[in-house]
């Protein structure tokens, strides 16, 4: 897991020197890193070969079996000018933004992280704010246990950050069930304030103190912290000592019905779009379905605050699901849209460019439903979706989609993150990158939403969504129905006007390890469920 930590900075910083701790390397010019490979690059500027030709040479070539295709690896021996090289090449061709990029000498830099994060665009959107919020990288091994069955190493809790710079706020913003969090005799709950770690307070400034928050805030599998946490509620502190393990994450969650006087109102909390989430989200809809006798729900509540994206097939089936076959039939679910270089053909897999329809069966394998199975409907023509800053990418595509059918969606919360965009995680000497290389729309051609979606009442720059503005309320659980974003939607859904709206602006979203405070709680992730949109075809 070092390489994980390497790529995912602490979150949290002394204030002076901020910058340099979130980074992976130094500063401009040549040699950033260290020396580079050499001047005799045979760089230039403006000129690319194929990247064909340089993908699989790698500094250090990998031996053993790909996990992701059951072939050996392919990888031989080659250089980091040549890792560098290949970046050069694959972001010219695919990167949507190709031409916003400067073109540098891959000699003069040793780490392919490095020029990595140098080959993206310095655009804002409408709003001021970086039009490339999601360039990052990953260690492919830790990514292809993450992104197909939810592994990852903590303790099965999922961090808030209110606020990152003393006074510093870390709370619990949800708990994985049968983990270190959970298998307590007082289990762990939303909202437990985080008050030291080894003994150590949350607002120490000095590096050793910081080092000590970060490592027990991000631990490796094997690891034990002791945590002083204040419970929600209470005016004492506990102790707490948690043992990190590998964490299987539950996408799905509190699935229920609220029975109300004015209908039976679904809810469940939908957190990761990853490939055990396809399973998770029929036995849902078919929970809400067998509802009093069979007779089913009048409304739903999608919980999507946490929710930072991942596959757009998983997203397209679940927008099916809640829309149901006559509301969905021969419509657009998201169309991609390709830099100007391929008007025609994806340039990843090297397909026609057909439009993602919303997916009526199961995919199964790389997912885990059943091929071919039909998938259960709701049939329902309105959604009220909970969100927050950290909602993002494929759900937000949820939202796009359904609108761009005529479905009512009703949003509670605040504003998403912004990401009409996507790209086709790639590999190449065990890392893999991810750089922004298609644009989505839904079926009516609107995806102008880089500055995320906002309830109609917030302020700000975000695409109006009717709906009302809410803070997230960390003083009631997830699913319960007086907490604030759930009792605002079941409020609004009896005619109620919305409330004084206090979702705040969310901060930026990005790799933890970004400095500063957030307007909305920040719930940091892995990056590639903050960023990731994909469609199965990419594996």
């Amino acid at each position: 897991m070092n390489n994980l930590r390497r790529r995912i900075p602490g979150f949290f910083a002394l204030a002076a020197i901020a910058t340099t701790l979130s980074a992976c390397g130094g500063g401009g010019g040549g040699g950033i890193g260290g020396p580079g490979p050499g001047n005799n690059s045979g760089w230039q500027s403006g000129v690319f070969n194929d990247a064909s030709t340089y993908f699989g040479r790698c500094q250090v070539p990998r031996a053993g079996i790909n996990p992701a295709t059951g072939n050996p690896y392919g990888d031989i021996q080659g250089t980091t000018l040549d890792e560098n090289n290949f970046l050069r090449s694959y972001n010219n061709d695919t990167y949507l933004w190709y031409s916003e990029v400067t073109d540098r000498d891959p000699g003069n830099y040793n780490d392919p992280l490095v020029y990595f994060d140098l080959l993206r665009t310095n655009g804002v959107t409408p709003s001021g704010q970086p039009k490339d919020k999601f360039h990052f990288t990953y260690d492919t091994d830790d990514y292809y246990q993450l992104s197909q069955a939810g592994v990852s190493g903590g303790y099965g809790i999922t961090w808030a950050f209110l606020s990152t710079t003393p006074p510093r706020e870390l709370l619990i913003a949800y708990t994985e069930p049968n983990t270190p969090a959970t298998n307590l005799a007082m289990p762990l709950e939303r909202g437990a304030r985080v008050l030291a770690i080894n003994g150590v307070s949350i607002d120490d400034g000095t590096p050793a103190g910081i080092d000590t928050l970060n490592a027990g805030i991000y631990p490796e599998p094997g690891q034990t912290y002791t945590f002083t946490f204040q419970d929600p509620g209470s005016a004492g502190s506990r102790d707490v000592a948690l043992t990190a393990q590998n964490i299987t994450s539950a996408p799905v969650q509190h699935t229920q019905v609220f029975d109300t006087p004015t209908g039976q109102v679904g809810y469940l909390a939908f957190n990761d779009h990853i490939a055990t989430a396809e399973q998770a989200l029929i036995d849902a809809v078919n929970q809400l379905n067998a509802h009093n006798g069979g007779q089913g729900i009048d409304d739903l509540i999608v919980d999507l605050r946490y929710n930072g994206g991942g596959y757009l097939a998983i997203a397209s089936e679940f927008a099916y699901m809640i829309a149901g076959p006559a509301q969905t039939a021969g419509r657009i679910f998201d169309n991609l849209t390709f830099n100007d270089k391929h008007p025609a053909t994806n340039p990843v897999t090297g397909q026609p460019l057909t439009p993602t329809p919303f997916i009526s069966t199961a995919y199964g394998p790389p997912f885990n439903g059943t091929p071919g199975q039909a998938l259960p409907t709701l049939d329902l023509q309105r959604v009220y979706v909970l969100t927050g800053g950290g909602t993002c990418s494929a759900s937000e595509a949820i939202i796009n989609g359904l609108r761009g059918i005529g479905v009512e969606v009703i949003q509670i919360g605040s504003t998403t993150c912004g990401k009409p965009y996507g790209f086709y995680p790639t590999d190449n000497c065990g890392t893999t990158y991810f750089t922004i290389q298609f644009k989505g729309s839904n079926d009516v051609g609107f995806g102008d939403y880089a500055d995320g979606f906002s309830p109609a009442n917030a302020s700000g720059p975000g695409e109006d969504v009717p709906g009302c503005s809410v803070a997230d309320d960390f003083t009631k659980q997830l699913g319960d129905p007086t907490e604030g974003r759930t009792a605002v939607a079941l409020a609004y859904r009896d005619g109620q006007a919305c409330p004084a709206a206090t979702g705040g602006t969310p901060g930026v979203l990005g790799k933890a390890g970004q400095p500063g405070e957030f307007a909305e709680p920040y719930v940091p992730k892995p990056p590639w469920l903050t960023n990731l949109i994909l469609g199965p075809e990419s594996q």
